[in-house]
């Protein structure tokens, strides 16, 4: 059976936190994982050798991170031929999977997000097989001064948590869950004729 790869891509952590909880809910359930960084430019995985790849992204105003729009550019024709899921993490994930908010909010927040999402795909030119929108976490321990204080107006505006003495975690890890079961579903075929 070939191993799943799952490649992530973070600023202040939230995301690689996101990777290794997937890596160990499928461990879990007996399916071989490798875990990379997309910073790591020292050991690139044969990504041709993998029955799937999940690549989880930060998004920052606007934009994913650069290690993964240098990991997919280089990748590309590889990842074209495998199953792939691409998950963007973000605060304003967490805005548009909010059932308090207005609908309207929501619509533009989740249009905003396949924007930045169809931004990165135009970019590299590759289109993964399936984009999952993860809620992320306000990381306040680990911005410097100043993000720190721009974190607390946008949360404040946004009505999320201003105590930056403690990090908030927004992921919702069963929703994250189901969305992984579903993908590795979709290898099934694969798994079972490699096995």
């Amino acid at each position: 059976m070939k191993p799943i790869l799952i490649v992530y891509a973070t600023r202040e952590g939230h995301t690689r936190l996101i990777a290794q909880h997937i890596a160990e809910f499928l461990r879990e359930r007996d399916f071989d994982v490798e875990l990379h960084d997309a910073r790591d430019s020292k050991t690139r995985p044969r990504v041709g050798g993998f029955s799937g790849v999940v690549l989880a992204a930060s998004l920052h105003l606007g934009k994913h991170e650069p290690e993964m729009r240098v990991f997919i550019e280089r990748e590309r024709s590889v990842l074209a031929t495998l199953p792939t899921l691409f998950l963007s993490v973000s605060l304003s994930a967490a805005g548009a999977q909010d059932t308090t908010r207005a609908a309207e909010y929501r619509k533009r927040v989740f249009a905003e997000l396949e924007k930045c999402a169809g931004a990165l795909f135009d970019k590299t030119r590759w289109r993964p097989g399936h984009t999952e929108f993860v809620a992320g976490a306000l990381m306040y321990t680990h911005y410097n001064p100043l993000v720190r204080w721009v974190m607390k107006r946008i949360a404040q505006k946004e009505g999320a948590s201003t105590d930056t003495a403690h990090d908030h975690i927004y992921t919702d890890w069963p929703a994250l869950d189901r969305v992984i079961l579903d993908f590795v579903r979709t290898l099934e075929p694969e798994l079972r004729a490699a096995g």
